[in-house]
């Protein structure tokens, strides 16, 4: 058995490869494109057919892990923050985290991520190009609020953007360039709302035949843009043991450091998909409202005062909310908020 480790970076693929007894046998560099990985496979045959290659996750690792495993490999992506706590180095280049890589795989120590299959990371992409869509759009109408500020008018209709903003907005004399600026947002704006319009509508599609999207719409705050979003991120559920696990996942839980008797609880982990906290901080914004929730939602936002009181109640209530996820989603069952706690008479 080869065990290889890959480390990638734009324009070379620095490679390791130790055997089982941990000799080094070949240390080379690869263009990481698919003519230099099917080469790296090709010479690689020179040792034999049973490999096992690790590489760091980071934005082109997928497309490395795929290439391999169509040619045969059995190939991992090691998270790279977990990497570098196993294995922290004086000196970091990429043929030694390479080398490191090998190192892990040989003793069976590589803490690998779970790689969504192809479906789910199709559902992520269209979920996460919405959204980006939509922060261009909220940019643009932004700027535009700011220009018409800068000039002495102020919005004096509720939606700048509906047919009498429009028509406030073509009666307006802003001197130039600002006047083209303010012409040119708006452009964008329409056509922004044309590619959304087309993505949601593929969403909705889609979302149809999702076994978790209708569950999930039953959350107070949840409609069906949430919805898909959630459920792409988790994409199986079955891969979360407990709802602590969920949690965890989701980078809303305080980093911990505890040494003899002391305990501190710092800022968020923040770790796992960034878009499922953004889902889940929405729609614990919403469910705020909701009767299973408000009270306890208030109390905590008017203990913690007002500079953090809110922010704190929110993030608490998305961990609330991800909790109850994992049991639905896990036992096949709409949201049944808890009961409140029966008073005993004295």
């Amino acid at each position: 058995m080869l065990h290889i480790g890959m480390d990638l970076s734009r324009q070379r693929l620095d490679v390791h490869v130790l055997d089982e007894a941990g000799t080094t046998v070949e240390v080379s560099a690869w263009v990481p494109d698919a003519s230099g990985l099917g080469a790296m496979v090709a010479h690689m045959t020179r040792y034999g057919p049973a490999v096992l290659g690790v590489i760091e996750s980071m934005n082109g690792a997928r497309f490395v892990h795929d290439t391999l495993e169509l040619a045969g490999w059995s190939v991992e992506i090691a998270d790279a923050q977990k990497v570098k706590g196993l294995a922290p180095l004086a000196c970091k280049t990429d043929r030694i985290d390479a080398r490191v890589l090998a190192e892990l795989s040989r003793r069976d120590l590589v803490p690998a991520i779970w790689l969504p299959p192809p479906r789910v990371r199709a559902e992520r992409e269209q979920a996460r190009w919405r959204l980006h869509l939509v922060r261009h759009r909220t940019a643009l109408k932004n700027r535009i609020h700011a220009s018409l500020l800068a000039f002495g008018h102020p919005c004096p209709v509720a939606d700048l953007f509906g047919a009498r903003g429009r028509a406030l907005l073509a009666q307006l004399a802003l001197p130039e360039p600002w006047a083209s600026d303010v012409g040119a947002a708006v452009a964008l704006i329409d056509t922004l709302d044309q590619q959304i319009h087309a993505v949601e509508a593929t969403l909705r599609a889609t979302g149809v035949d999702h076994p978790y999207v209708p569950l999930l719409m039953t959350i107070p705050g949840v409609g069906w843009i949430l919805g898909y979003t959630i459920a792409a991120e988790l994409g199986e559920i079955g891969r979360f043991a407990s709802p602590k696990k969920l949690c965890g996942y989701t980078g809303l839980c305080p980093t911990v450091y505890q040494s003899g008797g002391k305990d501190h609880r710092g800022s968020l982990a923040k770790n796992g998909p960034q878009y499922l906290r953004w889902a889940l901080i929405e729609a614990a914004t919403h469910a705020a409202r909701h009767p299973a929730y408000a009270a306890h939602y208030q109390r905590t936002a008017q203990r913690l005062g007002r500079q953090r009181g809110k922010k704190v109640a929110r993030v608490e209530l998305a961990r609330t909310l991800a909790e109850a996820m994992w049991y639905m989603l896990t036992r096949q069952v709409p949201f049944a908020p808890a009961r409140p706690s029966a008073t005993v008479a004295a």
